[in-house]
């Protein structure tokens, strides 16, 4: 592994464990718990050498005269041995519990605080980087990817500290014993470093490609399972079933690849750990050995030496689930350190009579084709500006700029005389509705989606008024239980029409002096438009409106409309000044007739 690689696997896991900071105390108590249970690994040793030594009849050591605390004398051997054996297992036990308990308290505050920061983030992130990054992907990221990090906080750490410990325990109790023997056992130490440093490499690039699949694998999932009336009704089983077997199939190949990856180095280290304790044994068996220590302490000594295998072995398998967390810490962080969008410390936005003026707007995204060339109008205070043209002409680009869901804009964007830039982005968004025809509702009651956000404190009073304007209170009470009824995932228990409904009462709930409204009567059959214009109409008074529309009929009585073609305006004027050009919005008006 390079230096620059271990370098940022370091500074990932580092970054990582400052998020155990705010649970420090109990990560001390975990720490103590696991050092008291490394420490029965050596007393457990040292149980060897009294019982030995209690078979020969020989005394009981002086020094635990000085552990004895219940009499002047000590019990004999027979009732002393099994209380020792008895306190030792119990002490274990505690030191088991505080360590493992306290740890996970630790890891689950760790993984809380880490998927609360990266959900926090995602609702923040520049719509242009929304955009770009695969929802399936952005998802797994929550779900996947931060479980990883609590296998590495959870069961990485624990093995670390009490195995790490109690390695350290036995080898201090070896050193301790005879420390001229123990430097034989600690010569596999470097070997053992080589080959953890090259699986460790390999742990991270297979982890890596499996959360990448697991992306691939929740990409799939959701367009299947959203789309599944399009996916039915064109035939397109067969190709999504293809789809999730081949991602399904790259996943376990990668899984597999780590197992192959793990299996290998555990029995490799083993093997050469098995080999340092070969030589321990044969310099043991040797007489200059044997004949300078009693049977009892080479006992001690050998029992110490045959713990050593299974910690060891444990260290080396959590390395896998260690560089599991530190690729899935290193994607996590990358979202986390993206740009956010651009906060100002400006004054609220509040009264303001909703007049826009854009002059000379240009655009593109990620600074490559343009989409909007010179823009130039201006929309007095309660008056309709209707934005129409073919699709990809950038009408919806210019609402998206009013309410600065991208930056990076040539030329003004001004309410008030103001430009947008000069208020904070809550304040703007404060005094801008919007509609528009992807209708985002929620799995909640009817009336928590009108009144949503910022809006949820308006009285009961005011959502029936919202939805009486809107034309939807006469179906709202026939559900079963009213403004109550739980609409469902994306509000599928109601009809295309029924969902518009519910996004223009929320608008109109919120009452502000700005209102766009993008393709908002699109899903309305005849009958509903009629009705939904008509209470349009009423709620557009005093209000500045943006209409985008392919329906020709919707923007009739707009004070002003923009014909919009390629990004650029190239007709302006009511719908008669328009039709007598004999122009473009003319041809528009005599197809949509045909």
């Amino acid at each position: 592994m390079s230096k620059q690689t271990q370098a940022s696997g370091f500074t990932t896991y580092r970054r990582l464990l400052r998020y155990a900071l705010p649970y420090r105390w109990a990560f001390v108590v975990s720490f103590i718990g696991f050092a008291i249970f490394a420490a029965t690994q050596a007393a457990f040793a040292g149980l060897m050498e009294l019982l030995l030594n209690a078979l020969d009849n020989l005394p009981i050591p002086a020094y635990l005269q000085k552990w004895w605390v219940f009499s002047d004398t000590l019990p004999p051997w027979q009732i002393l041995l099994p209380l020792l054996a008895v306190s030792i297992f119990m002490i274990r036990g505690i030191g088991s519990f505080l360590g493992t308990f306290f740890i996970e308290k630790v890891a689950q505050g760790l993984i809380h605080d880490l998927r609360v920061d990266l959900f926090n983030k995602i609702t923040v992130l520049k719509s242009s980087d929304l955009d770009a990054e695969n929802s399936g992907h952005t998802v797994s990221k929550i779900t996947f990817n931060t479980q990883q990090v609590t296998a590495a906080a959870t069961n990485a750490v624990k093995v670390l500290i009490r195995e790490g410990l109690t390695v350290i325990g036995l080898l201090s109790y070896l050193i301790w014993q005879d420390w001229q023997l123990t430097l034989t056992f600690l010569v596999v130490g470097p070997i053992l470093a080589v080959i953890v440093s090259v699986v460790s490499k390999m742990f991270r690039r297979y982890s890596t490609r499996i959360q990448e699949s697991a992306g691939d694998i929740t990409h799939v999932t959701t367009e299947a399972v959203q789309g599944f009336r399009i996916v039915r009704a064109f035939g397109g089983i067969p190709r999504e079933r293809k789809r999730f077997n081949e991602a399904s199939a790259n996943n376990a190949a990668q899984n597999l690849k780590l197992a192959f990856s793990r299996a290998i180095s555990t029995p490799v280290m083993q093997v050469i750990v098995a080999m340092a304790i070969g030589g321990v044994i044969f310099l043991i068996l040797s007489p200059e050995t044997a004949g300078n220590s009693s049977a009892a302490s080479l006992m001690a000594y050998m029992t110490a030496v045959s713990l050593l295998p299974k910690p060891i072995r444990q260290l080396s398998e959590v390395n896998a689930d260690l560089q599991k967390g530190i690729a899935a810490g290193d994607s996590i962080f990358s979202v986390l350190d993206q740009e956010e969008e651009t906060h100002t410390d400006q004054p609220e936005a509040l009264n303001l009579s909703g007049s826009i003026q854009v002059k000379d707007l240009s655009f593109s995204y990620n600074n490559t084709e343009t989409v909007l060339s010179d823009i130039n109008f201006t929309v007095q205070p309660g008056k309709v500006l209707a934005l129409v043209g073919r699709s990809g002409s950038g009408k919806s680009t210019i609402t998206n700029l009013l309410l600065r869901f991208y930056e990076g804009w040539q030329g003004k964007i001004e309410i008030d005389g103001k430009s947008i830039t000069d208020f904070s982005l809550d304040a703007l968004r404060s005094q801008i509705a919007l509609v528009n025809q992807n209708v985002v509702l929620f799995n909640d009651t009817i009336a928590n989606n009108i009144a949503y956000g910022e809006l949820e404190n308006h009285s009961r009073d005011a959502i029936i008024a919202a939805a009486k304007k809107a034309n939807a209170w006469d179906f709202i009470q026939e559900q079963s239980e009213g403004l109550d009824t739980n609409i469902g995932e994306g509000g599928l228990m109601l009809s295309g029409g029924q969902r518009q409904r519910i996004a223009i009462a929320r608008a109109l709930l919120k009452d502000a002096p700005i209102l766009i409204l993008d393709e908002a009567t699109s899903a309305l059959d005849n009958e509903s438009e009629k009705l939904i214009q008509d209470a349009l109409s009423h709620a557009m008074e005093n209000r500045t409106t943006i209409v985008v529309a392919h329906r020709l009929s919707t923007i009739i009585d707009a004070d002003e409309i923009l014909v919009m073609d390629a990004g650029k305006v190239i007709e302006q004027g009511t719908h008669q000044s328009l039709l007598d050009q004999d122009g473009y919005y003319s041809q528009l008006v005599k197809s949509s007739e045909a």
